[in-house]
């Protein structure tokens, strides 16, 4: 199932739960688990991070693509960190990681392969939501024709596409409205646990788990998102989710705002801020107010 793209960008989620308010580019023989310490099952709703990798014996072909896929790797991590402005690291080629943030609710890296949903099926996962675009895919040569293929034969998971760009702060929030929504007709209907991701799962897979509990089930934000920070390591964009809300309380429409200075003493008065995503361009404004 596809999000379609050319929904009224704003169109209004359930907002439950006010607390008040591109990416484009174009080894060993044994089995190997690694879990972050301290060891803790993959289906614990209380769960840190999980990354498994599993490899047998390869050939010099299959060698060379996990040295590509590192070289990918630290490329990808490279670019997240330059462009979410913390310090971002995913390794594509240990295989999709992923933490339980409620028991409900879980974020994650991307699928790699069809026995992927065969993973999230066994901890009790009703809702795939990718938030992957094509290019994304492209990357790391992920097929998600045969991901959606196989998850569709079964009745119990459903596999939904709902496309955000890659660190796009503004595109993120833009889309946020329709994506929740569509997110929270999801697990209304599926039920059961819910896995949200993007790539490596430390930007929009988060930034969208924490509006969904922001705008739907009952949390401030800020609490939300301590919660998140507490359970994964990741980077949500918290100023496109507050803008997001903005945008749906003002319907996307400007409006004039009257400031009124109560003390009589000062004979200039600037008014400077930086406005980002009502016209999609930065605009820098200095205004000097001469008070006679």
């Amino acid at each position: 199932m596809n999000c379609l793209q050319n929904l009224p960008r704003c169109s209004v989620s359930p907002l439950l739960g006010f607390g008040c308010i591109q990416r484009d580019h174009s080894s060993s023989s044994s089995s190997l688990k690694m879990l972050i310490s301290p060891p803790i099952k993959a289906n614990d709703p209380k769960s840190r991070l999980v990354l498994h990798a599993v490899s047998e014996s390869k050939s010099s072909s299959e060698m060379s693509g996990v040295a590509k896929d590192e070289e990918k790797s630290d490329e990808y991590s490279q670019d997240m960190t330059q462009a979410m402005g913390a310090v971002l690291t995913y390794r594509h080629e240990l295989g999709m990681n992923y933490n339980f943030i409620r028991p409900d609710l879980i974020v994650g890296s991307c699928l790699q392969t069809p026995e992927d949903v065969d993973k999230l099926r066994k901890i009790g996962v009703k809702t795939i939501f990718c938030l992957q675009q094509d290019p994304d895919l492209e990357y790391f040569g992920v097929d998600i024709s045969s991901i959606q293929a196989y998850a569709k034969k079964y009745s119990d998971i459903q596999h939904i596409r709902c496309e955000i760009r890659d660190f796009d702060a503004f595109d993120l929030r833009m889309r946020l409205p329709a994506v929740v929504g569509t997110l929270y007709k999801a697990v209304k209907r599926n039920g059961g646990v819910t896995y949200v991701h993007c790539t490596a799962g430390m930007g929009r897979a988060p930034a969208v788990a924490l509006t969904y509990m922001f705008w739907v089930q009952g949390y401030k934000l800020m609490e939300a998102h301590k919660l998140l920070m507490s359970k994964r390591s990741c980077f949500p964009k918290l100023d496109a989710i507050r803008n997001a809300t903005i945008d749906i309380l003002t319907g996307l429409k400007r409006k004039t705002v009257t400031l009124t200075l109560k003390d009589k003493g000062f004979s200039r008065v600037e008014i400077s801020g930086l406005d980002i995503g009502w016209g999609q361009v930065n605009i820098f404004y200095l205004k000097p107010i001469y008070l006679l």
